[in-house]
């Protein structure tokens, strides 16, 4: 009978970053063994737990013993395995007693071709294994390949040293009610665990696998599962939060989640003076430093009181409370003395030491790099007619506080504290906000740069790196890029497009490799990295919901701008669901072939040579669109434009129904091919629409 199995193994604290890579890792070895040894059900379900001091797993429709099988192996062949007379040869009686079969005859064989040699064949069945061995098997496995770094040496009170990610002291295996008997790492499976260090009232024993989560918790105060537990701490932050937000990034959840085994919440505070430094100063310290929550007001501001999550439940925590109130303090007055004596020193006056800082030594210092983001950022504000001067000023300035002490103890507020600073020291608004928005995008899905002066920095720093370190050949290959690039280019296409702005990549990718060209060490790039940004851009616009085809009708004619790129994307889809689309379509990749086979220079067309009357229709239905098609266009009414194209599906039609374009006549044949390339280029004003032909 199919029954539920559990194994867990009880150790010392477990590194909590690695605890969920652990679990899945041990989890998914074991199910995944016990399933090539046919102890599994079709419908058998995997449920993985962890907690600090355990690896767990739970498997529905286990069996007792794996099915007998039937196995074929191979024995001679038969020119080997007989004599002349067709006797059995010594060979043959060798190897049957090597594989075990010395009482197998030639008679109890079959014989079956090996290639193209007749070779012996014995087919016996084989007993199925217990679930002890099946499990012992798929438990060492589990064990053995755990990833872990660097494991852990020590000696059990046995006297045996054994190696693990952490000492380990308690195995249970139950199968039903049944325990397993395995043993691993010097110890014996049995039914008994420890819950929680100091709730649980003693050793639990469970009295079968399936109630393994619920006893553990009822009676050992411990909730086995990871995403358990982090769902209960989300649900009592935002309970204790009161009217207040509570700052609870993923990251942090994970790790505290990993941290407790029976998570409380308890409410601490901090002095109101430290609310004087910047909050994300104070935000980043609890966060990074003590895994604690800080709470804002509606609005976003810091509030001087912070959750913690204890291992601990009481009902007189004032302990844990000021406990933890005091290890904050420290941490508050570090943050509040490097921010103030960060300002005793204006940004200006930490620009020199940027030349003593290498960005790489193929492309020389900080200072260098941006130098040459300066001359970009200030040619794209000339492009796009914003104020050269607070561009020229914010890009000298964008990474001086990657020398204050304050960046210096948390690098993740490079260009935060920028912002800060710069107000501080009197610079203009948008110079100051540029130091926190140069870098923006900082991540998938963050807000874009939200000042002019901000938006053309972050494209030139985005595109000085792009075209720098892809030039010294350092570009992105399968998952690695540890210079982000893949985050850089969608960040510039991001911006180009939300933003709509009317720039050219390759007149500003120009720019910028003109100004690294002088560098002995760089390489032009402008093809690796155009290709690589339409790559994904493309990866862009299908996760905005458009279509392979559609994206390839817009790619096809190799923009260089992006502003308007969705609105024409939008009229590509509306047109492809026109009744019309599909043979209007087909119509321009034969118009395209034709050309192609042509291979003349289509010169203007003569109304006189248009003998056949579809041909004289086509003509003219063209010239009576073409200025709605034009005006459109120039509106930028995309879907107006190709939806108007539809008026020609007849005339096109009857067109390649009726009139042979490659005459032998001449004249006749070029004005033809003058006529079909009108038509190409007005279908294609959009887009490429051959590209939606199936």
């Amino acid at each position: 009978m199919n029954q539920t199995l559990l194994v867990e193994l009880l150790t010392e604290e477990l590194p909590p970053k690695a605890l969920t890579r652990l679990a899945d890792a041990f989890s998914a070895t074991i199910f995944d063994g016990l399933k090539s040894r046919d102890f599994l059900s079709a419908d058998s379900k995997l449920t993985s737990f962890a907690t600090p001091r355990r690896l767990a797993l739970t498997i529905t429709g286990v069996l007792p013993t794996s099915p007998d099988k039937q196995i074929r192996v191979k024995v001679l062949p038969v020119s080997v395995a007989l004599d002349a007379n067709g006797q059995p040869t010594a060979p043959l009686k060798k190897k049957l007693a090597t594989l075990g079969f010395p009482d197998v005859t030639v008679a109890d064989m079959t014989i079956a071709a090996d290639g193209k040699t007749e070779t012996y064949y014995y087919t016996h069945t084989a007993p199925g294994s217990t679930i002890a061995a099946g499990l012992q098997a798929a438990l060492e496995e589990a064990v053995g390949k755990l990833p872990v770094p660097k494991q852990m040496t020590y000696q059990r009170p046995d006297g045996v040293t054994v190696e693990f990610v952490r000492p380990a002291h308690k195995l249970v295996a139950l199968l039903g009610k049944e325990v397993v008997p395995l043993s691993i790492l010097g110890l014996s499976a049995g039914r008994t665990t420890d819950g929680h260090r100091f709730l649980s009232q003693g050793e639990i024993a469970f009295t079968d696998a399936a109630s393994y989560a619920a006893t553990l918790e009822s009676q050992g105060k411990v909730i086995a599962s990871v995403a358990s537990r982090k769902e209960r701490i989300r649900a009592m932050l935002q309970s204790k939060a009161q009217n207040d937000r509570v700052l609870m990034p993923e990251s942090l959840l994970d790790e505290v989640a990993a941290l407790v085994e029976w998570p409380v919440i308890y409410e601490c505070h901090f002095e109101n003076e430290f609310l004087e430094v910047p909050q994300e100063c104070l935000i980043l310290t609890m966060q990074t430093n003590q895994k604690y929550f800080a709470l804002t007001d509606a609005s976003g501001k810091l509030r001087s009181r912070f959750l913690i999550v204890s291992n601990m439940e009481t009902s007189t925590p004032q302990r844990i409370i000021s406990g933890n109130e005091r290890v904050i303090r420290p941490r508050l007055s570090d943050a509040r003395f490097f921010f103030e004596q960060d300002k005793k020193k204006k940004l200006e006056d930490r620009i020199p030491g940027l030349a003593n800082v290498v960005y790489h030594n193929k492309l020389g210092t900080l200072a260098q790099r941006m130098a040459r983001v300066r001359i970009l950022a200030v040619e794209i504000a000339g492009m796009i007619g914003i104020d050269q001067a607070l561009v020229e000023r914010a890009a000298r300035l964008a990474k001086a506080d990657l020398l204050t002490d304050m960046v210096g103890e948390f690098p993740e507020l490079q260009g935060i504290m920028g912002t800060y600073y710069a107000r501080h020291d009197g610079e203009h608004e948008e110079i100051a906000m540029a130091a926190t928005e140069h870098y923006m995008p900082r991540f998938a899905g963050d807000a874009l740069p939200t000042t002019q002066t901000g938006t053309v920095l972050a494209l030139a720093d985005k595109l000085e790196a792009l075209a720098g370190i892809w030039g010294i050949g350092l570009q992105p290959t399968g998952d690695r890029d540890p210079f982000a690039l893949r985050r850089h280019a969608l960040g510039i296409l991001r911006i180009l497009i939300e933003k709509r702005l009317p720039l050219s990549l390759r007149a500003m990718l120009s720019s910028i490799i003109r100004v690294l060209a002088a560098n002995a060490s760089f390489k032009d790039s402008t093809a690796g990295v155009l290709g690589f940004m339409m790559d994904r851009l493309r990866g862009l616009l299908r996760d905005r919901g458009f279509a392979a085809d559609e994206i390839e009708a817009i790619l096809a004619q190799n923009p260089d701008r992006f502003d308007d790129i969705l609105e024409r994307l939008n009229a590509v889809k509306a047109f492809a669901a026109l009744p019309e689309a599909d043979a209007l379509a087909a119509a321009n990749k034969r118009i395209g072939n034709i050309l192609k086979k042509a291979n003349i220079t289509a010169g203007n067309v003569q109304e006189s040579l248009l003998q056949d009357e579809p041909e004289r229709k086509l003509h003219s239905a063209m010239l009576d669109l073409k200025p709605q098609v034009d005006q459109m266009v120039v509106q930028g009414n995309y879907a107006g434009a190709l939806t108007a194209m539809a008026q020609l599906r007849n005339a096109v039609d009857s067109f390649f129904d009726t009139v042979m374009v490659m005459a032998d006549d001449i004249d006749l044949r070029n004005n033809r091919v003058a006529l079909l390339s009108d038509l190409h280029t007005m279908m294609n004003r959009v887009a490429d629409i051959s590209r939606l032909a199936s």
